[in-house]
């Protein structure tokens, strides 16, 4: 069994989550998004792992990768934990449906 926990196995993550949030998003629109508490929570929740997953990722891997928006990714997780009642649900619901592909398609490079 191994239990490595490197950026490869970080990048595994991070796309299960990308790839979680296009699934369930997709054909959703901003009023119903907005609507479903738990669908709100746990694309929430999704970005917030996205994020931490980053922040455990080499230094000299995201020094290589800098068409990685890393400084985005958590801001916006910074947003969510420490302003979530106040959390503009338009920029998560943008991020959600364009941003989410195009960090699949840089993550899976």
């Amino acid at each position: 069994m191994n239990n490595l926990k490197n950026d490869a196995y970080y990048i595994g993550k991070i796309l299960t989550d990308l790839k979680f949030i296009s699934k369930h998003i997709s054909n959703i629109s901003k009023d119903e998004f907005e609507q479903n508490e738990v669908l709100l929570d746990s694309m929430l929740f999704r970005l917030i792992q996205i994020s931490e997953n980053t922040k455990r990722m080499s230094d000299d891997y995201k020094l290589i990768r800098t068409d990685i928006p890393w400084r985005d990714i958590s801001g916006l997780r910074n947003r969510v934990v420490h302003d979530y009642g106040s959390v503009d649900l338009e920029i998560v619901f943008s991020t959600l449906v364009d941003d989410v592909p195009a960090l699949i398609e840089l993550f899976e490079k």
